[in-house]
Formats: structure tokens, C-alpha cells, sequence
């Protein structure tokens, strides 16, 4: 697996990012020597996580149906939002 190399100001500023969405190793570089890795470590849900995820997800797209908005529109909405917050 490759490993993705990233300075340590991007790490700390993307860390949540890294810490849930991140499937890829990381190497922490300073100046362009490699200070720390970070290896991410995957929790396994449970049943009752499962349960709870599709229920809610059940429940989304629910009201999106009611108020006639498309998942189309919520995403570019939150493309919009994440442009915004990253000026």
C-alpha cells in the first residue's frame, strides 16, 4: 500500500478528515523530512451501529422526499459550503 506524504500543518489542518475518511497510510513530513506516520486503524460497528446508520438514513431520505429536495441539490449545496469554508 502506498503511502501518502503530507506536511504537518496540512495534517493537523485536515486531521479529522484523516482520522475518518482515511484508508491510505500517512506520512507527517516537516521541511520535508518525515516526522511521524500515521496508520489508520478501521473500528468495526456493531449490530446496533448498523441499525442506528440505516435508520437514519431511512429517516433522510424521508425528508428530503417531503420537502421535494433532491440529493442532486444537498450535495451541491454542501459543495458550496465546503468551497466557502476553505476561502
Amino acid at each position: 500500500m502506498e503511502t501518502l506524504r503530507v506536511g504537518i500543518r496540512e495534517f493537523r489542518d485536515k486531521l479529522a478528515s484523516f482520522l475518518l475518511e482515511s484508508d491510505t497510510p500517512v506520512a507527517i513530513t516537516r521541511h520535508g523530512d518525515t516526522v511521524g506516520y500515521y496508520i489508520p486503524a478501521r473500528r468495526k460497528r456493531n449490530e446496533t451501529d448498523r441499525a442506528a446508520l440505516k435508520e437514519a438514513s431511512i429517516r433522510w431520505q424521508k425528508t428530503l422526499a417531503d420537502e421535494g429536495i433532491s440529493e442532486e441539490d444537498t450535495l451541491k449545496d454542501f459543495q458550496q459550503w465546503r468551497k466557502r469554508k476553505h476561502k
